[in-house]
């Protein structure tokens, strides 16, 4: 009898065989992007994210540190003609975005950390936002006031106008 020699068994490489350590970065990159791409909708869900994208002032008191600040606004002299992103954003529709993402993700932060000052305060460049946005809206009140030449020192309008946002009693 004439016996063919048989033909040797396939060998199956492993799961990762082929892949190198290229391979394994990009499986290792995309499974990180993954769990913080998830984690961040799962945040932004539960923390109702969607609410700070509107122009509504209660989305604000999401985070019960603010609710003192929307009391006192509802009791202010502005409460029927300006709400919190006309006072705490930009008035052009870049610089109105670049905050409202600054602030959130520094807010975010401060709130998960518990990382803030209680009472909330406005941070320096905050602060400057406000201002341009009084200055904004009351130019024709304030035109002679304003300093000689661009740049130019003044006093921050709430310095003396402290309760005309937040009408705080003590």
């Amino acid at each position: 009898m004439n016996e063919e020699p048989a033909e040797p068994e396939p060998q199956v490489a492993p799961p990762t065989a082929g892949r190198g350590i290229k391979g394994r970065f990009f499986a290792f990159l995309a499974v990180g992007v993954g769990v913080l791409a998830g984690l961040g909708l799962f945040t932004f869900g539960y923390g109702q994210g969607a609410s700070y994208l509107s122009n509504d002032p209660k989305g604000c008191v999401n985070c019960h540190v603010m609710q003192g600040h929307f009391d006192s606004w509802e009791q202010s002299s502005h409460r029927h003609v300006a709400v919190c992103n006309d006072c705490h954003l930009p008035h052009h529709p870049i610089g109105k975005w670049v905050t409202k993402a600054d602030n959130g993700f520094f807010h975010s932060l401060a709130f998960t950390l518990e990382n803030f000052h209680e009472p909330i305060q406005i941070k320096p460049r905050n602060r400057r936002v406000t201002q341009e946005a009084c200055l904004h809206c009351h130019a024709d009140l304030v035109h002679n006031l304003l300093p000689a030449e661009s740049g130019g020192d003044m006093l921050n309008c709430i310095h003396c106008h402290s309760d005309v946002g937040h009408a705080f009693k003590d």
